[in-house]
Formats: structure tokens, C-alpha cells, sequence
């Protein structure tokens, strides 16, 4: 599905899915999820029913914006405290070594309104306001040694982590032209990173 300017983003839409409960339940239907708040919405017989990370393990979508399955699981992480709170997290790439994970938001790029005239551009007095666009932005996270560790998007902290095997690396990201701090090109990273450490 192509994602066009004013379209809702995944988090604020309703998917196809499953819930597995954190007592054993699994749940299928129609589900909404706000990585914000960590609660799971779903459409049930009874109207809309809430979860909250607590008492979900995992759930998963069919999600149309993206294509395919997405899978996020609750786990124990401190956000904004010392003290560790069970937090959605999508899973992106599952390794033995490293596992890739990450938390979607929505944010606001600023972009200066033009006049629409060609040389108009040029005249700083002639621009108009500045616009703000909503986009779809993510915060990665790895999981190694049983830790969840934020990735603060920093190719030299990307390296560090897969020290190891930093000459590999390197080398892959320049062969591929990957970014470090994309999510597609991430994944591909990490999953690299995994397939030498077999």
C-alpha cells in the first residue's frame, strides 16, 4: 500500500491480528496499538477492549503501510526511571549473538512553505511560513547478553557493538551503501553481524 502525505501512520489504524496473553490466551481480531502509552486495543464482540504490556507477551499484525507481519513483545526495560516496567518493543531482527529491536513515534519536521514560483525561491522575503509534516521516525534498541541497550544512531557506537567483527562490518556497510541509522539498512546490519557469529 502506498503511504501518501495525510495518511494515517500504522500506530493509528486498525490491523488484523493476534494478542498472546500473558496467561497463555491467544486473541485474534482487529488491533490498534500506541507504543506511547503501551496498551493494545481490541475490537472484540463486547466493543473496544484495552491491554496494557503487562499483561500481553506479544502481539502481532498484518500490517498494510509496511507489508507483512509485525511482531512486538513486552519486555522489561527502564524508559524514563531506574525501575524497569514491561514496554512494547517490535522485533526486527532475532539473532543468537544480537537481536535488533525498535520503538516507532511520530514527529514533526519543520520545512519552510514556499510561494510556488520559480525564482520566488530565491528571495528569502518572498517564503512562506514554516510548515511542520508529521513523519514516522524510530528509536533501535539492541538486545545482547540478555540486556536491552538504546543505539544512539552513531556509526562509531554501531561499530563498537559489533567490535568483534568491526572489519567485516565496515566493510559491508561501504559495499552496500548502508546507512547505520535506517531501519531497513539496520536490520541488514545486524543480521550480518549474526550470520559471522554462526
Amino acid at each position: 500500500m502506498q503511504v501518501s502525505i495525510g495518511q494515517d501512520f500504522p500506530s493509528q489504524i486498525w490491523h488484523q491480528g493476534k494478542l498472546m496473553m500473558a496467561n497463555g490466551d491467544m486473541l485474534s481480531g482487529t488491533l490498534k496499538y500506541d507504543l506511547e502509552t503501551n496498551i493494545v486495543q481490541r475490537r472484540g464482540q463486547q466493543g473496544i477492549e484495552t491491554y496494557n504490556s503487562s499483561s500481553i507477551e506479544y502481539f502481532e499484525i498484518l500490517d498494510e503501510y509496511y507489508g507483512g507481519i509485525r511482531t512486538f513483545y513486552s519486555l522489561p526495560f527502564a524508559m524514563n526511571t531506574d525501575y524497569e516496567v514491561p514496554v512494547f518493543f517490535e522485533l526486527l531482527t532475532d539473532g543468537q549473538d544480537m537481536t535488533l529491536l525498535c520503538r516507532e513515534y511520530i514527529t514533526v519536521e519543520n520545512r519552510m512553505g514556499g510561494m510556488g514560483m520559480g525564482g520566488m525561491y530565491m528571495n528569502p522575503m518572498m517564503r512562506g511560513p514554516m510548515m511542520g509534516m508529521n513523519k514516522l521516525a524510530f528509536n533501535f534498541y539492541f538486545l545482547q547478553d540478555g540486556r536491552i541497550q538504546k543505539y544512539s544512531q552513531k556509526r562509531k557506537d554501531l561499530i563498537n557493538l559489533m567490535d568483534d567483527k568491526s572489519q567485516e562490518i565496515k566493510l559491508f556497510i561501504r559495499k552496500n551503501r548502508l546507512q547505520h541509522d535506517q531501519r531497513g539498512d539496520l536490520l541488514r546490519i545486524t543480521a550480518y553481524y549474526n550470520k559471522l557469529k554462526e
